[in-house]
Parts: structure tokens; sequence; C-alpha cells
């Protein structure tokens, strides 16, 4: 009792309030769930906010019983021996009836959330077939006719309805501030659907461990206006125009001749491969090596001479290029952007 008596307890509780309060002050992070930019995001968020009230709730009348009992029941100099009292029928129906009620209110929201969550898109909803590989992510539009990788884009305020396959072992999907997250397993077909709200680029990450690049392989949405959706399709659907310039033209010749054209595919090019991820206007793409560099000049550079050397385990092989090949082939995948508008 002479901790509470010296009031030694103060400098420790203000050091846990410091803390508590550090804790929430850090800066933006791309992957919290906390700041939701979809329909579904915030009925997540909202049922979380309201459990974490209940478990205020709980926590402060636990500790307060148990901290009143401590001080008002502690042994005292001379007291002896206090009266033994076995049972309170009363307090056990208390301690029984209380719990049940708080598990019913937060049972019901919890279903509704569930079903809510879980409900079938709208006929209107875009679809859009979500493949995950090691380590990347193709993603179909089949009623556009349009296939990207690693980059996927929304329009806002527009139901999407993914479908969720696996080309080789367990991912999962994972956008924190648009949808809950959902596994792709081999041989299922799992399904997801929220309504994005807000436009901007929203971080993706698989979150089941799936191999040696698992941190490695992350994603971004990007969350568009209808217009400018509608703007990126149509550019996606525009056969790319021929290169310009000789070096580009010479890069466009090694991918054509070389094995590129087994894994990759480049509208209106002989590359029709499907194992890695489509190029077509990979020059517009913010990213490489599914988001986890830059799309520059260097990077990509730096992505042909060893693959494996930026990501453990690649399964785009080392092809042995040569300098000079790398430079072409640069020069012509970076010349793969979207027509202006």
């Amino acid at each position: 009792m002479r901790l509470f008596s010296r009031g030694r307890w103060l400098p420790l509780l203000f050091l846990a309030v410091v803390a508590a309060l550090g804790v929430g002050c850090q800066q933006r992070d791309p992957m919290t769930t906390i700041a939701p930019k979809s329909d579904v995001g915030s009925m997540i968020q909202g049922l979380y906010v309201l459990l974490f009230w209940l478990s205020v709730v709980v926590f402060v009348v636990v500790e307060g019983l148990l901290v009143y009992a401590v001080l008002r029941f502690r042994a005292k100099p001379g007291q002896g021996i206090p009266a033994q009292v076995h049972g309170n029928n009363r307090l056990e129906i208390a301690w029984t009836i209380a719990p049940a009620i708080i598990l019913v209110v937060i049972a019901v929201p919890t279903w509704a959330t569930i079903f809510k969550t879980a409900a079938e898109p709208g006929p209107n909803a875009l679809r859009v077939e979500v493949v995950a590989r090691q380590w990347w992510w193709e993603f179909r539009y089949p009623e556009l006719n349009l296939v990207t990788a690693n980059e996927l884009h929304l329009p806002v305020d527009r139901q999407v309805a993914f479908t969720l396959k696996s080309g080789d072992v367990i991912h999962s999907f994972w956008v924190p501030q648009l949808g809950g997250k959902q596994d792709v397993v081999p041989g299922r077909v799992n399904k997801l659907q929220f309504t994005p709200n807000t436009t901007g680029t929203y971080y993706g990450q698989c979150v089941e461990l799936c191999g040696a690049s698992h941190a490695l392989m992350r994603m971004r949405a990007i969350v568009q206006t209808q217009e400018d959706f509608d703007a990126w399709v149509k550019g996606n659907r525009t056969p790319p125009t021929a290169p310009t310039g000789a070096e580009a033209q010479r890069g466009a010749d090694v991918f054509a001749k070389g094995a590129c054209v087994a894994c990759h595919t480049i509208e209106g090019t002989p590359g029709k491969g499907t194992v890695g991820p489509n190029l077509t206007y990979f020059g517009s793409r913010t990213t490489l090596a599914a988001g986890i560099m830059p799309n520059t000049a260097e990077n990509i550079a730096r992505w042909l001479r060893d693959p494996a050397a930026v990501k453990p385990q690649a399964k785009m092989p080392n092809l042995n290029l040569s300098e000079h090949d790398i430079s072409a082939l640069v020069a012509y995948l970076s010349s793969l952007k979207l027509p202006e508008r």
C-alpha cells in the first residue's frame, strides 16, 4: 500500500497514457483499416467501433469493481479473519445474465454486417476476375475484354463484384481501405464485393504466406471518376501504335523474336503468352514487379538483368540479356503508354 500512499503510481500512469496516445499519433498508414473508402469498409469499421466501446464499458466496470474490492476489503491491522460466506444467488444470476445480454448486443449487428457484406452484387456491378499468382496479380474485366496486372482500376460509386481464383498456391486478396480480406484458394472460386466511394490510390497486399516473395506480392487499387475510368478502358482497348525511335523499335524486335513472347502479351505483337503479366501499355503503369518499385527506366533495367535478385525465386528466368538488348527493351516497354485523351 506504500505505492499508493506515496503517489508513486502517478508517473507510471502518466507514462502509460503518453504511450497510448503516442500509438495513435503515428503518420498516415496506407494499409490502415480505420479510414474506410468503401461501403463494405465503412460497415466493418462501424462494427469495430461498436465492439470497441462495448469493450471499454466492460473493462471500466470490471476493473472498477476489482479496484474497489481491493481497496475496500483489504486487510487492516488487527482486523482478524473476516466473516466467511458461501455463494450469492443474486450476484451469480446477475453475472450470468449480463454477459449474455452483451453477447446478444454484439451478435445481432455482427450477423447483420456479415449478411450485408456477403450479399449478391447488383446487376449493374462491374465484374472483375482476380487471378493470384506467385508473386503478382492479374485483373481481368470480362465484360470489357480487358486484362491488366498489379494495378486495379475501378470507377467510384459503382459496385464491383470480384471472383477470386489462384493460379498456383493459396493467396489472400486484401486492399485494407476498400474491403475485407478474402482467401484465394486453388481449385475454388471465392467472391467479394464492395463499392468504392472516394477516388484515390489504395494499397493492397497478399496476406496469406505463399512463398519466398510473399511480402513482395503487392498491388494498387486506383479508384477513378467514371469519366477517367471510361477513358482508361478506351485507351486499353486501343491497340498500341508502332514504337518510334530507333532504340524502341529495336526493343520491339528483341521482344518479338526472343523468349518474352512465350510468357507475355502485348496487343498487336506476336506476344500472346499468359504465364506472366500482360504488358500492353506497361509504360503507363506507376509500378513494376507487383508494386515493389516505381516504374522507371533504371528499375526496368534492374529487373531485366536478374529478376530473382529483385524478387527472390521470381518465376521469370534470367534470360542473360546483353546490356545492349536491355537498353532497347527498356526504351520499348517505356514507350507503351496509353493514348492521350
